[in-house]
């Protein structure tokens, strides 16, 4: 697949932008080390199962599921996400590139209109966006709590999109579904060595750099 027939390119971010998926699934873990082995390999199970759900309903999962305690108040959740962020975020700017994909970012920002719809909460993917150099290259950086298929159809309206010539970039069963409910065409990164965890007729690719050929 390549890029030149699109209008726009919506990409996930971690693990498509950035080589940062093992960075979350480590937090999570690190997070529940307190609740033995047995929990923590459930928690990096769920996490990685879970690609682009928002971490809010990941520690409410948790709390609820794994831990069997009434669910988290508003401050537990709060305490909870500032700890996961003090672990993530420097780490995330430090972490490597997707290998192709700031040379696809920077090519073609330069024709079309390219977004970000992640999971991370905005305002932490937006000063991960610009700390890594990026933030001039994208129309929008959009992010949690809202849900990524909602994320999407507001990029589709707020930049009047026509979906068949938007292509979405991602690495989690989250990023396709949210294409095919909004009618828009995607592709899967799928990491060397990882399941893929997409159907058969999806298109995947082993990272981005095929796409600058």
């Amino acid at each position: 697949m390549k890029t030149a027939g699109w209008e726009a390119i919506i990409f996930d971010f971690d693990g498509v932008v950035v080589e940062s998926g093992d960075i979350k699934t480590q937090a999570f873990v690190n997070l529940y080390q307190d609740h033995g082995d047995a929990i923590m390999a459930a928690v990096a199970q769920y996490h990685c199962l879970n690609g682009g759900m928002s971490r809010y309903h990941k520690f409410r999962y948790f709390q609820q599921n794994l831990l069997k305690k009434p669910p988290l108040t508003r401050h537990e959740e709060q305490l909870l996400d500032q700890r996961f962020s003090e672990l993530v975020v420097e780490a995330v700017i430090a972490s490597e590139a997707v290998p192709g994909a700031a040379e696809l970012i920077r090519k073609e920002a330069m024709r079309i209109p390219l977004f970000i719809a992640s999971g991370t909460p905005e305002a932490e993917l937006n000063t991960i966006v610009e700390r890594r150099g990026l933030a001039s290259y994208f129309t929008a950086v959009r992010g949690s709590p809202t849900p990524k298929q909602m994320l999407v159809a507001d990029i589709l309206t707020t930049h009047a999109l026509v979906p068949d010539r938007v292509l979405m970039i991602g690495d989690a069963l989250a990023d396709y579904q949210s294409a095919q409910l909004n009618k828009i065409a995607f592709l899967g990164r799928v990491r060397p060595g990882d399941e893929n965890p997409f159907p058969a007729d999806v298109s995947v690719l082993p990272d981005l750099s095929p796409l600058l050929a």
